[in-house]
């Protein structure tokens, strides 16, 4: 049973605790700035021709884009033979359901797997994921980019100019999480993420680490197909 909570303090002292912390808070985002702006200098890679495999058929890497100039993969973890794929990964892209708004930004955002296509996309129907996915079962594609077959997931951003297709960025490990709104929203509670890692106060709850995570099946009644 939870015991602990903030202490109760007078309006002038909570306000004198908050503005501290805000000094913190901004000068970590300013630190953010500086980070997005070298990362916008890094320098690029050329990849060779890939060829992936979308919903209906081959395709080359430079056609994922489809005419706009950048794009950003999630590569998906994938274990052959499992009824369910790895719950981070799943729970990671259900979240992104709306991403017109990239079109503004001459991009896009899919995701891509290591598993045979057909078993990817009835995944991704069996859990209601909203996302474009495509499958480098027939390249070296995911383990060019740091996401082998039966490895991790990875983010990976890339650039076209024409039909050639540079390498700009990568991630993964909770390098991801600056993509996601579920840490951040998670974070600005009293409780925070509630796991046994954490720096939390005595009498804070604390499970183990992920245990509060929806899992596949979660993503999967929450948002699935009922006939997939």
């Amino acid at each position: 049973m939870t015991t602990g909570k903030p202490p109760v303090v007078d309006q002038q002292t909570w306000r004198t605790a908050l503005d501290d912390l805000r000094r913190r808070e901004k000068a970590a985002t300013r630190e953010l700035d500086a980070i997005a702006a070298a990362r916008r200098q890094l320098p690029m890679v050329e990849l060779p021709d890939y060829t992936l495999i979308a919903a209906d058929g081959p395709i080359r890497l430079a056609d994922v884009f489809a005419g706009r100039t950048q794009l950003i993969t999630y590569h998906h973890m994938w274990t052959d033979g499992a009824d369910w794929q790895c719950g981070g990964c799943t729970g990671f892209t259900s979240q992104f359901t709306r991403l017109d708004f990239l079109d503004n930004y001459d991009a896009r955002f899919v995701i891509v797997t290591n598993a045979p296509i057909e078993e990817a996309l009835a995944y991704r129907r069996k859990v209601g994921n909203a996302m474009e996915w495509y499958s480098s079962s027939q390249s070296s594609f995911g383990a060019d980019v740091d996401a082998a077959p039966n490895g991790g997931f990875a983010v990976n951003v890339f650039f076209r100019d024409g039909d050639t297709v540079y390498r700009t960025w990568h991630t993964n490990g909770r390098g991801t999480e600056q993509l996601s709104h579920t840490f951040a929203l998670i974070d600005v509670l009293p409780y925070g993420r509630q796991e046994d890692w954490l720096d939390s106060p005595d009498g804070w709850p604390s499970r183990p680490t992920y245990s509060g995570w929806l899992d596949s099946p979660d993503i999967a009644r929450l948002y699935g197909k009922a006939d997939a």
